[in-house]
């Protein structure tokens, strides 16, 4: 009983375990600032604009119903606002320096025919130089050059 103590706190305390934690709370506070950006921002634009301040009561009248659009339409502008804010987010972190922004992912190396990682210029397991494939990696070719 005391090591699955002992591997409990090992993978609770685990370096991964903390990233993902911290990664869950800066989420969730960066979702509530969005949300008051889409809904009291955007929102008082779209009334302003439209006499509504959200789109919950647009409907479509067919026949003998309506079809309630709004709620999705709401749903659609928060989403491409929140996609949006993260993009920018994102640009300007990478802009900034900050972050880890590696490329994920493996490729085919085309010597050897080993998994490497997209961003390699060098194949681990028979050495041959190759080519990053990363879009926007302005360094790739830099690092592939030998010293």
């Amino acid at each position: 009983m005391k090591k699955l103590v002992q591997e409990f706190k090992a993978f609770a305390a685990g370096g991964n375990m903390v990233d993902l934690a911290i990664g869950v709370i800066l989420g969730i506070a960066f979702g509530k600032v969005v949300d008051e950006l889409a809904n009291h921002v955007i929102g008082d634009f779209i009334a302003a604009v439209f006499g509504a301040p959200n789109l919950d009561g647009w409907t479509i009248p067919l026949r003998k119903g309506d079809i309630h659009i709004g709620s999705f339409a709401g749903a659609l502008l928060n989403f491409l606002i929140i996609a949006a804010v993260l993009f920018m987010v994102v640009k300007l972190l990478k802009r900034i320096g900050v972050g880890n922004f590696r490329a994920q992912g493996q490729r085919e190396c085309p010597f050897c025919r080993e998994s490497v990682s997209v961003d390699a210029v060098r194949c681990k397991y028979c050495s041959s130089q190759l080519t990053a494939v990363i879009d926007g990696d302005a360094g790739a070719d830099e690092r592939a050059q030998p010293a």
